[in-house]
């Protein structure tokens, strides 16, 4: 891997290196509320920059996945969804910059050469953070190649549109999806901003522009590998979903219940008259009380489960670990859009800090097809036995 160069010319505090589950968790916890308090800070409608994926970076929550023949530690995925459930609670675009970078190890480690392996996970020790782009999906699978890699000598070019690329600009590697002359799927290491490759959009949606760009040999991943035998790599990025809309929907419900009280206070002192078309009841708010906690249980069943199949990686534990990470994305889902949304019903969330999350879990759970493909999946499999995919087509 020595042609493949280190992406970034910035220069990076040392990476800490944590050594257990309890750390990790307890680092998670510290950073979220940092990230929490320039959150609220008054400037209200700030973008992300590179201080705050620096400091994840620095904290050593990015190396959590590495497994542990390769430097890294024995990490389970229950653990892995409290660390982005943390972080997302403090800013969901956090969690899902963890997320991306989390799926595409995942990703590597199922499907990358040892040369790979050993090369991008010392990187991910080192405190460098991955992005996946995924390839824009259009109506059947087969035509599946908003980005397609062609040979060119001893190396590859890409060219095309990949979706979803906006944590890529904060990336050290960018992991391009793309498909190749026998329309297999691949997975492309490259530096984000390198000739070729460049962006359009807006700073909340952005798509990624590749334009004859060059890839070493050694930087191509055999991604299609992960399709034909049974792995854990969907279900895993189905535990990461959930952790984030389990982080957006806690930091909702707290706002709702402050809100309340807040309410409350003024009424009982008449600085405000009642508002009983915007009032959520105590009976909602139990509601979501109870959701929150069995979509918490939900995640934490799931993720036992995907650590089973990671370690003894059969179909039946492929299967099983899907189905429960189906489930839990679900729940997880619809709770986070009730908690939005019962938000947005009571106060002017851009006053606290947080429109952008609460607006953001709506528009998502809304066109993410999640709902409905789980829904269906979960019905069809325990109906006719029509087992689930171990994994999706993105990244």
């Amino acid at each position: 891997m020595d042609r493949v160069p280190h992406a970034t010319g910035r220069i990076r505090r040392l990476t800490a290196r944590l050594s257990s589950e309890g750390e990790a968790i307890t680092t998670a916890d510290q950073l979220a509320s940092r990230f929490r308090e320039q959150t609220f800070a008054p400037a209200r409608h700030r973008r992300l920059g590179y201080h705050e994926f620096d400091a994840l970076s620095q904290s050593g929550l990015l190396a959590i996945t590495v497994p542990p023949e390769y430097g890294g530690i024995d990490i389970s995925n229950v653990v892995l969804a409290k660390v982005t459930a943390l972080l997302s609670q403090a800013d969901a675009r956090i969690g899902r910059i963890a997320e991306s970078h989390y799926y595409t190890l995942e990703a590597l480690r199922t499907d990358g050469t040892e040369e790979q392996k050993r090369f991008f996970f010392e990187r991910a020790l080192a405190g460098d953070r991955f992005a996946g782009v995924p390839a824009q999906r259009v109506a059947a699978p087969a035509s599946y190649g908003g980005v397609r890699i062609s040979r060119d000598g001893l190396g590859y070019r890409l060219n095309g549109c990949g979706r979803d690329a906006t944590s890529a600009a904060f990336a050290d590697w960018v992991a391009i999806a793309a498909l190749n002359d026998d329309d297999k799927l691949t997975m492309s290491f490259i530096q984000y901003g390198i000739e070729g490759c460049g962006s359009v959009g807006n700073h909340a949606v952005v798509t990624a522009v590749l334009d004859n760009v060059y890839i070493h040999a050694d930087a191509v991943v055999a991604h299609h590998k992960g399709f034909e035998r049974p792995t854990t790599i969907g279900a895993l990025g189905e535990i990461l979903d959930a952790g984030i809309d389990l982080g957006t929907a806690r930091k909702s419900f707290a706002a709702v219940i402050e809100a309340i009280k807040m309410h409350s206070r003024l009424s009982r002192d008449g600085g405000a008259r009642g508002r009983s078309g915007n009032t959520i009841s105590v009976t909602r708010v139990g509601e979501l009380a109870v959701r929150l906690e069995a979509a918490t249980a939900l995640i934490e069943s799931a993720g036992l489960k995907v650590d089973i199949a990671q370690i003894e990686t059969t179909e039946e534990n492929v299967t099983a670990a899907t189905l429960a990470a189906g489930a839990a994305k679900v729940l997880t889902s619809g709770v986070a859009l009730d908690a939005s949304e019962a938000l947005l019903e009571l106060v002017e969330t851009s006053s606290a800090g947080l429109d952008h999350d609460c607006r953001e879990t709506g528009t998502r759970a809304r066109q993410d097809p999640a709902h409905r493909k789980y829904h269906a999946a979960l019905g069809n499999y325990h109906l006719n036995g029509v087992t689930l995919p171990s994994s999706s087509l993105s990244l």
